[in-house]
């Protein structure tokens, strides 16, 4: 097996990155723009916005011999809500994918067998507000523009009549690691509880009511990843994939906290995408006083998640239905694992400890 992955440096690419290296006879070729710093991993650096870029790189050998891909690079825009419904973003997103799969597809006729497509759970209209709660794979196309679509659609038509195949993941809120990311909590929260505590302060939760989520641990979609590698069950298929719980804020806010070694505080609400940007200066504090490997600019280590930690904090304002996905036709299709959420935030802030990106407790 070798398994290109655009997008390695994001939480979906970098965790399917991780997992398929660990693989027993499996190469991975990981493909970004930034550098990728996992073992056993072959970066290309690539610019997916550059038609070009891939076909030079296949020229060069990098994917001869590719059997799978996993396809999840994405450009959010620099506001993220109005992003979702830009059009000319979409084109973009459509524009990337074009770039990556028609060039490899083109040199890889001989050994390619899957593409894994990311998708979400917007691909129901949530934000729209009209997610049908269970929302169900089987559901009709909910009818707005969306580059989920744009990039199924050229999924679809590449693969029709070719000998390989593909399978279409939409996974709730995604945990994992990754720097500078648009939508990932785990160095949203861990900065903030970071600098809360060199206040001398409790952890507050600072979001709005309390509401119903669901999640899913990067490590949990890439096992999922490599099951539909070679699965005929996810053999052209669109599978909804969480971590098999619900959970609300409050109630594993305190879990949080622990990690932190830091009370749980009465809740505060604020928006953090305006109140934390000015406190880059207690962060950079932060990373000098523990000597830590992240990056001292908040931005550069946080990227824009805080609004994305206000939208699933409810700070943007409350959900009139929660955002829920069903995710029995996976299992019945043969992938069950699932896992505690409670268990993944814990487990994500100590990684990120132990690896001296965010500070002890």
């Amino acid at each position: 097996m070798k398994v290109a992955v655009f997008g390695a440096t994001g939480v979906v690419g970098r965790a399917a990155a991780e997992h398929f290296s660990t693989l027993g006879d499996c190469e991975v070729v990981a493909v970004s723009r930034r550098p990728v710093d996992i073992p056993r991993v072959m970066h290309v650096p690539v610019d997916l916005a550059d038609g070009g870029a891939v076909e030079r790189a296949a020229r060069s050998g990098s994917f001869s011999g590719t059997t799978h891909v996993v396809f999840a690079a994405l450009q959010e825009s620099a506001d993220l809500v109005s992003g979702w419904r830009d059009e000319e973003l979409m084109v973009h997103n459509l524009r990337l994918f074009r770039h990556a799969l028609e060039p490899l597809v083109a040199v890889t006729a001989d050994s390619l067998r899957h593409v894994s497509l990311l998708q979400g759970a917007k691909a129901y209209g949530l934000h729209l507000g009209r997610t049908p709660v269970p929302a169900k794979e089987r559901a009709p196309r909910d009818v707005h523009q969306n580059f989920y679509f744009l990039q199924e659609d050229a999924l679809r038509a590449l693969a029709a009549g070719a000998p390989w195949t593909w399978t279409i993941f939409r996974p709730q809120v995604v945990f994992g690691e990754s720097v500078g990311s648009p939508m990932n909590l785990v160095p949203a929260i861990g900065v903030y509880a970071a600098v809360e505590r060199a206040r001398g302060r409790p952890l507050a939760f600072p979001g709005g009511p309390p509401g119903v989520h669901e999640a899913v641990d990067a490590r949990l979609l890439a096992r999922a990843l490599a099951w539909a590698a070679d699965a005929p069950e996810a053999r052209g298929e669109i599978f909804n994939i969480t971590n098999g719980d619900v959970f609300s804020w409050p109630a594993v806010w305190p879990a949080i906290a622990d990690v932190f070694g830091m009370e749980v505080g009465v809740p505060e609400g604020q928006r953090l995408e305006e109140s934390m940007p000015p406190r880059r200066d207690e962060w950079a504090a932060v990373v000098d006083r523990y000597e830590l490997t992240s990056p001292r600019d908040m931005a550069t280590f946080v990227g824009t998640s805080w609004t994305y930690a206000d939208i699933l904090f409810g700070a943007m304002g409350a959900r009139t239905l929660p955002a829920l996905l069903s995710t029995v036709k996976i299992r019945h299709a043969g992938f069950a694992e699932c896992i505690d959420t409670e268990d993944m935030l814990r487990d994500w802030f100590t990684r990120l400890q132990h690896r001296r990106l965010l500070p002890p407790a």
